[in-house]
């Protein structure tokens, strides 16, 4: 079931330290991956929690292939995120506060498919022509990526 999904049996909804990885991935033509969430509807990379034992990479490279069934060849660490900035009530009211490392992709394979019942929608968006209603710690991200591109 995953690590944290175990942790909830225990804590129920109360706050958990959420220790994550995402992938921001950047097509020939510059254009970022985001992907619409079936739980909250907004846009944001793909990425997810850590299970025991895994590093960084690992979970990113797992986390994206599950999510959008691109395997990842090559990750560049681009930032890390925490806080209070990445506090977050699920919309089950399960409450967590990430701690989580941003990669950057531009060498991966594969095509595209959507992970049914946590994605409904992915594309690349050109980062001057984003969508609305993105998660506001991946906007952040995204601005920084405009300015680093």
């Amino acid at each position: 079931m995953g690590y944290i999904m175990d942790l909830r049996n225990y804590v129920g909804h109360a706050p958990l330290i959420m220790t994550s990885a995402g992938v921001l991935f950047i097509d020939d033509k510059k254009r970022v991956l985001l992907q619409k969430r079936a739980d909250n509807g907004f846009w944001s990379y793909p990425g997810g929690s850590m299970e025991l034992g895994e590093t960084f990479e690992d979970c990113a490279k797992r986390e994206a292939f599950e999510e959008t069934g691109l395997t990842c060849l090559e990750l560049t660490y681009f930032t890390h995120l925490s806080g209070e900035r990445m506090h977050y009530i699920y919309p089950n009211k399960d409450e967590i506060y990430s701690a989580e490392i941003i990669f950057l992709c531009n060498a991966y394979s594969g095509e595209l498919k959507v992970q049914a019942g946590e994605v409904m929608e992915q594309r690349f968006f050109a980062l001057d022509e984003l969508p609305e209603h993105i998660l506001p710690p991946c906007a952040e991200l995204l601005r920084e990526l405009k300015e680093k591109l």
